[in-house]
Order: C-alpha cells, then sequence, then structure tokens
C-alpha cells in the first residue's frame, strides 16, 4: 500500500511541476502524441538500453546538461525528455519513464552494493608496532 501512495505522490508531483511550469514560465509542453513519432520497438529499446537508444536515434540532445544526464543517469534524462516532449498527450507514459527511471537507477546500485565485496589487505606486525609506538610518544 506503501508504493501505491508513493506512485500517486509521484504522479501529482509530476503533474503539480508541470502545471506550475506551463502557468508561470516559458516553459511550453509538447502536444505532439508520442505514438505520432515513435513505435513499440523505440519504447522497448529506450527501457533497455537509454544510453545506445540517445545515441543513435531522433531524440534531441545537446547541451551540457544533457551529457551530464547521458553519462551518469540516461534514464532520468529520457524521462526528463519524455516529460518535455510528451506530458500533454501522454501523462500516462510519461508517468511510467519516472517509475522505470527511478527504479533502474535505484535498482543498479542496489545490485551493484550488493555483489561487489571489499577486500581490506591484512595488517602486519610491523604495521601494529608502529601505531603502537606512535601513541606511545604522544
Amino acid at each position: 500500500m506503501k508504493t501505491f501512495f508513493k506512485l500517486i505522490f509521484l504522479f501529482l508531483a509530476l503533474t503539480g511541476a508541470a502545471t506550475l511550469l506551463m502557468k508561470y514560465s516559458d516553459v511550453q509542453f509538447g502536444i505532439t502524441s508520442f505514438w505520432d513519432n515513435h513505435g513499440i520497438f523505440f519504447l522497448i529499446f529506450i527501457t533497455l538500453f537509454p544510453r545506445l537508444t540517445l545515441l543513435f536515434s531522433s531524440v534531441p540532445f545537446g547541451g551540457v546538461l544533457w551529457w551530464l544526464g547521458f553519462i551518469f543517469t540516461p534514464r532520468i534524462l529520457v524521462s526528463v525528455l519524455a516529460t518535455i516532449a510528451y506530458w500533454q498527450q501522454n501523462p500516462i507514459l510519461v508517468l511510467i519513464s519516472w517509475l522505470v527511471a527511478l527504479g533502474g537507477e535505484s535498482g543498479e546500485k542496489y545490485y551493484i552494493r550488493s555483489k561487489t565485496t571489499v577486500y581490506r589487505p591484512k595488517r602486519s606486525l610491523s604495521e601494529d608496532a608502529l601505531e603502537a609506538e606512535f601513541k606511545r610518544k604522544n
């Protein structure tokens, strides 16, 4: 049940942010439909391989923030671009892109942390002796 309320909160936050940006600034969200420009295969590839799809597709690119997003968080970049381009016509699709982005980024990081082990070398006797002598002098 907690997840459902988180999804509702995320949807309301996105809706509120988009509404405020459209009403009080010059940000214009696109009025074209996702399905007019792309198909189901694009949707599958942008979900599974965001960097490759962003690089080799007709998605607009450029700018420092775009490249930082491309390098560090490509799924969030996809969600931001989807919000800007398709929010008015496909809000449910944009919400799904945000869920995939946030879940994918956190899932990747959790998987990496759980599968990596840190090996720390054992300290030798000489290091222990040096540390004890240093403590005695100070």
